[in-house]
């Protein structure tokens, strides 16, 4: 992998494959640039496509000190480093990065993202405090496996298939990452969209959700797609909050195409 210093001097391992228009994949909680070597292979016939190991996971550096502005700059060193013209996609918190960097300034003119994982409404709201305050207590505590557990509890799987999880070698590497989690949950805030800082966002944004997603998942991405001056939504038949990549790709790569029809059939 190579790698590049991000704002503070954080070394940022990425990977580049492919030929074309630059596409940078960024991942969700607990994921490496590994994560999305399927995704990217599928890309990677119509693009240069970019994906990175976020601060402290895989072989990224870290300081300890990780915040929602940090994460932006990193992001943007690797924009940087793909070249002019580069568009983006974010998976889950992935997106909710995504989002945050384009409020911020990064300079893309296409991003996606699927279900970034905010939980608006007065339910919702409670539902994060509370997992924010459980994450918190057990990475506190220095219970990494609690830490993991609770992230895949959250996202829908079973206690019995965690405990299969916890025998198998990943499981270590999850833990190594564990502290990172504090990371996703900070950009996601109270749960709430943030509608007035993503007024900000000027790339078309195509936000997409799972068919089979919760339903609110699905109305969460809807209330996104709104929020954005220029975003659009769509929903993949079938799909769930783990979407299968030969399934993501065609829309990806129909919207990432760089003329105005491709652009209107794909939202």
């Amino acid at each position: 992998m190579d790698r590049i210093l991000s704002a503070d001097g954080t070394p940022i391992a990425y990977r580049r494959q492919g030929e074309g228009p630059p596409l940078v994949l960024v991942g969700g909680a607990l994921s490496v640039a590994a994560t999305d070597a399927a995704l990217a292979a599928l890309l990677a016939p119509r693009f240069t496509v970019i994906t990175y190991d976020r601060r402290g996971r895989g072989a990224s550096g870290d300081t300890g000190r990780c915040t929602v502005a940090r994460e932006i700059e990193d992001l943007a060193a690797v924009v940087g480093a793909a070249g002019s013209g580069t568009s983006v996609f974010g998976m889950s918190s992935g997106g909710a990065l995504a989002l945050e960097a384009a409020a911020a300034g990064l300079p893309v003119e296409l991003l996606a993202v699927y279900e970034p994982p905010y939980t608006p409404g007065a339910s919702g709201l409670r539902f994060k405090a509370r997992c924010t305050d459980r994450l918190q207590r057990r990475l506190a505590a220095g219970d990494r496996g609690g830490a993991v557990e609770l992230f895949l509890s959250m996202t829908g799987v079973a206690e019995e298939t965690a405990a299969r999880m916890r025998r198998t070698p990943v499981w270590a590497e999850l833990e190594a990452r564990a502290h990172t989690l504090a990371y996703d949950d900070a950009l996601l805030g109270d749960g709430e969209i943030p509608a007035g800082r993503f007024a900000a966002v000027t790339a078309r944004t195509l936000v997409i959700c799972g068919g089979f997603s919760s339903a609110p998942a699905r109305a969460a991405t809807r209330t996104l797609a709104e929020a954005l001056p220029r975003g659009r939504h769509r929903t993949l038949t079938g799909q769930l909050r783990e979407v299968a990549p030969q399934v993501l790709a065609p829309v990806l790569t129909e919207f990432f195409a760089r003329d105005v029809y491709a652009y209107g059939r794909a939202s």
